[in-house]
């Protein structure tokens, strides 16, 4: 029986580096020439450039103050320029990549909670943390691209001209001084309080995790990554990208997922393996039939999932349908990614387990500080090379995360005997929304915010795709008429669009615990909000399609929810809508009618009648692209029925440059 810690075997030949900087030096002396990023479209950066890239700007920051533990933070787009800028300021400064996406009060918390002392934002980016970092007096540097230069290449520019640095010999000599216990990069996650926690991550730990994700996987300096993560979060910096070049290897930055440009991007750029989140990975199976050609063409050895439960059922598909191993890991932001993995054929792979420790030591430990044996639940706890030293100002958090030098995951599980890492459960209550922490005491004070809510809880609701998704109970104040479209809207004017609740319940009193406190967890249950019941809708009078828009917005919804006969009054978040599925709906909606709609459309309106109703009344007219007596709606849906997602593609170019022309009125296109 195995009992005790788990301990994952050291592999031969692992890097040695103990700086990022080093891990792209080496690759300069012994891979120099060899490719170190790519992204579509776009000519490879090779290892001998990266370097000459991040010396170039670093000693732009440099030149400008910044310097040692100042933190910089880096709201910039998917892409080689983020992997290229993220090494750039961790080898000069602190790193503190931030998400676009964040809301101006985000930006304006994270920025002074993080103490910034500089910005890097894209040169064109209408971004709001532009506005902040100004009202801040926060240094603002715009990161200068040019699309048919080398993946990662950018100039900084800031002060309304060019800043250069003047690296004056082969290895910078501000580079030199860093040293491996110095913090390298920041990342903010949830807690059980609203106010989310600094992890930082020193150069050791992040050296020590790629090493340990190169040694599970096996890389080699032959491999590709193709990496479709975010490279604001610990999955996509370590695991694809990190590794990759701890590996001598190379990793393809796409523009972020885009289930669309899959495949594409697979034909093109010819990846030995990939890595995501459950969701993006049922994403990929819908539409992998009609790319099987692509998928016998690759060289993919295996395929990675991470930062959330894959369900059995899908790990098995995507091993079926792609023909290589599916290999799940378990990670977080507080090792820097990697704690256990499943391994490589020919050791077993246990799709319902995370699988073996793979990097840190792994134990399970009870309440009291004990250590328990094989098939005793209790907490994971960690420790390890890759495990932050401790939050930052925040002896409380630090206090009760770390137990006899053991970190506390906050998740519940076991180990079987074959020393396979079951989970069971959460013991904290944060919400895991298909890879995204999120804290529900925050999204409770925006909701308490508004003066028609008296009281309010956020919480877990099951979701098949995302593993996890948020809901709100909330009772409202005195004479209050709120709506729930209308609660949703409010939030989600002040946080980002994964944090507004998909289901609102408005109650009389929410139900509490025998202590009289109200309880997160167990809530889903108490109001009936699993299984089936958490994608039901409300009841309303069933109404089709009125008009030809309606219509072609109701085809764009069934083939993005995959479910038939939607009435133009069905609430999308109600009939199995999420974020992640509205950003497809919206990326359709442009395709089709060339307008523009915000995000905030569903969450105002979530429903076919609304977004009609504002595709009729905003920029370029929807109707008008709707009109005219070639128009015939189910005959041009008849075409497309049956095409390959190429020809679709041809169609959209063609019915594109039909309606350039300011007399040309195109037809509506469903992708």
């Amino acid at each position: 029986m195995i009992t005790g810690t788990h301990t994952a075997p050291r592999a031969d030949g692992e890097s040695s580096a103990t700086r990022l900087y080093d891990l792209v030096a080496a690759g300069a002396v012994t891979r120099s020439g060899a490719p170190a990023l790519l992204a579509p479209g776009r000519p490879a950066m090779t290892y001998e450039q990266l370097l000459l890239q991040i010396e170039e700007a670093a000693s732009q920051l440099r030149s400008a103050g910044i310097a040692g533990h100042d933190r910089v933070a880096i709201v910039l787009p998917n892409g080689p320029e983020m992997a290229s800028a993220f090494l750039a300021v961790a080898s000069v400064a602190v790193a503190a990549p931030l998400n676009p996406g964040y809301r101006a009060a985000e930006f304006d918390f994270y920025l002074e909670d993080l103490d910034a002392k500089a910005v890097l934002v894209q040169a064109d980016a209408d971004n709001p943390v532009v506005d902040v970092a100004a009202r801040r007096g926060i240094p603002l540097f715009r990161v200068l691209v040019d699309p048919e230069g080398e993946a990662g290449s950018f100039r900084l520019v800031a002060d309304g001209r060019t800043k250069h640095g003047d690296p004056t010999r082969r290895v910078a000599p501000q580079l030199q001084d860093s040293r491996s216990s110095d913090v390298a990069l920041v990342l903010h996650t949830s807690g059980t309080t609203s106010r989310p926690k600094i992890v930082p991550l020193t150069h050791a730990n992040l050296c020590a995790s790629a090493r340990h994700i190169v040694a599970s996987l096996s890389l080699t300096p032959d491999d590709l990554c193709l990496n479709i993560m975010p490279l604001f979060h610990i999955h996509g910096l370590a695991a694809a990208t990190l590794a990759s070049l701890a590996a001598g290897a190379a990793v393809a930055c796409s523009p972020g997922f885009v289930v669309t440009k899959f495949f594409d991007w697979m034909g093109e750029l010819r990846p030995t393996w990939y890595t995501a989140v459950p969701t993006m990975h049922q994403a990929i199976l819908g539409r992998a039939d009609n790319y099987r050609s692509t998928l016998a063409g690759g060289r993919l050895r295996f395929v990675r999932s991470s930062s959330s439960a894959l369900a059995p059922h899908v790990g098995q598909e995507l091993e079926r349908v792609f023909g290589v191993p599916v290999i799940e890991a378990y990670g977080m932001t507080e090792a820097a990614h990697q704690m256990c993995s499943n391994p490589l054929p020919p050791e077993p792979r246990k799709f319902g387990t995370v699988g073996r420790a793979a990097g840190p030591q792994v134990a399970i430990m009870d309440e009291q500080g004990n250590l328990l044996d094989c098939g005793q639940v209790g907490e994971v706890v960690i420790r390890g090379p890759n495990v932050t030293p401790g939050y930052e100002n925040n002896p409380r958090a630090n206090a009760e995360a770390f137990t006899n030098g053991w970190f506390r995951t906050g998740d519940q599980g076991c180990f079987d005997e074959d020393g396979y890492l079951h989970l069971t459960g959460r013991i904290k209550e944060l919400i895991n929304r298909g890879g995204e922490k999120i804290s529900p005491r925050e999204i409770d004070e925006v909701l308490l915010e508004h003066a028609g809510i008296k009281q309010a809880v956020a919480f877990a609701i099951p979701d098949a795709r995302l593993g996890e998704d948020v809901a709100a109970a909330v009772v409202l104040a005195g004479d209050a008429a709120l709506t729930e479209s209308e609660i949703r809207t409010h939030v989600a004017g002040r946080l980002a669009d994964f944090k507004v609740p998909r289901r609102i319940v408005i109650l009389d009193d929410i139900p509490k615990g025998s202590t009289g406190k109200l309880q997160r967890i167990g809530l889903a249950e108490k109001l009936g909000l699993t299984g089936a019941d958490a994608a039901a809708t409300a009841s309303v009078e069933h109404v089709a399609p009125r008009n030809a828009i309606e219509a072609s917005v109701a085809a764009i919804w069934s083939d993005v929810l995959k479910i038939e006969g939607i009435g133009v009054h069905d609430n999308f978040f109600q009939i199995g809508g999420d974020s992640l599925l509205a950003v497809q709906v919206l990326a359709r909606v442009r395709q089709v009618f060339a307008a523009e709609l915000e995000m905030l459309v569903f969450f105002e309106s979530p429903t076919i009648a609304g977004m009609a109703a504002a595709l009729e009344s905003g920029g370029r007219s929807a109707a008008d692209n709707m009109a005219g007596d070639e128009l015939n709606l189910s005959q041009w849906v008849a075409e497309l029925e049956g095409m390959s997602d190429e020809q679709v593609e041809a169609a959209l170019a063609t019915e594109a440059e039909r309606s350039a022309g300011a007399e040309v009125r195109a037809k509506p296109v469903l992708p």
